[in-house]
């Protein structure tokens, strides 16, 4: 076997310690990933290191880059798939809302229950390491590629979903800006769960403002942006006093 050139050393120490800081999660972060263990981890000497980094610092750098940028799947897979088993039993817009504000809750709560998994160890974690993009401007900009990927993804995923429950932007807002209202308040909800924060939950009865059933703070609080940014799309919606009455309620 030939030797490593210097890019495939890097990658084999940078992957050694994303799979450290995974298994240690946020709350370590990467000042706690010592090169020198990674580099025993791996079979290397830290000559090895000191010929692709300055120093550690230099490491940690490209260590919270690479863990930011890291994904084990398209940023909307999750909440598709909420939303697919709804849709295929013709649910409506609350009843979306409601499952994949739910799923939501649960993968990122999933970080303390399931502590081997690696997925919301990996949103968690890279989620925490955004909070503080300010510490080198590559990191900053890796995190708003992150973001700009994750907006990308959930605009073209309620496109496809607004249509089959009826609804269209209310003007002038557009999708991306939705996208970005839940993507703020998806991960301020994301923190609370870092934080071991239980979510609120709600039961609520026949004859409230919202549909009767369990609903999570979340779902309630994404129902209020929907109400804002949405109307119902009716052709006639212009026409009749009754259909204007229905726009004012877009998740009926």
């Amino acid at each position: 076997m030939g030797r490593r050139t210097a890019e495939e050393t890097r990658k084999l120490i940078l992957d050694a310690g994303l799979k450290l800081l995974l298994e240690r999660g946020a709350s370590a972060g990467v000042q706690h990933i010592r090169l020198q263990e990674v580099l025993r981890s791996v079979g290397l000497t830290t000559g090895a290191a000191y010929r692709i980094w300055a120093d550690q610092d230099d490491f940690h750098r490209d260590l919270s880059i690479e863990m930011v940028s890291l994904r084990f799947a398209p940023p909307s897979t999750s909440a598709e798939r909420a939303a697919r088993s709804v849709l295929e039993d013709d649910g409506s817009m609350d009843d979306v809302l409601r499952a994949t504000t739910q799923d939501h809750v649960e993968y990122a709560s999933r970080f303390h229950r399931e502590p081997e998994s690696r997925d919301s160890h990996a949103f968690i974690t890279a989620l925490a390491l955004r909070t503080a993009a300010g510490s080198w401007p590559e990191l900053r900009e890796a995190s708003a590629e992150r973001h700009a990927e994750s907006i990308a993804d959930f605009t073209a995923f309620y496109t496809e979903i607004m249509p089959r429950v009826g609804l269209r932007m209310r003007d002038p807002f557009t999708v991306q800006d939705f996208a970005e209202a839940m993507a703020a308040l998806g991960e301020g909800f994301a923190v609370r769960a870092a934080e071991g924060l239980d979510h609120p939950m709600y039961e609520i009865e026949e004859g409230a403002p919202l549909p009767a059933g369990s609903w999570t703070l979340f779902g309630i609080a994404a129902r209020g942006l929907v109400e804002v940014f949405m109307v119902r799309d009716e052709p006639d919606a212009g026409n009749t006093a009754a259909a204007a009455g229905r726009q004012d309620d877009p998740g009926r």
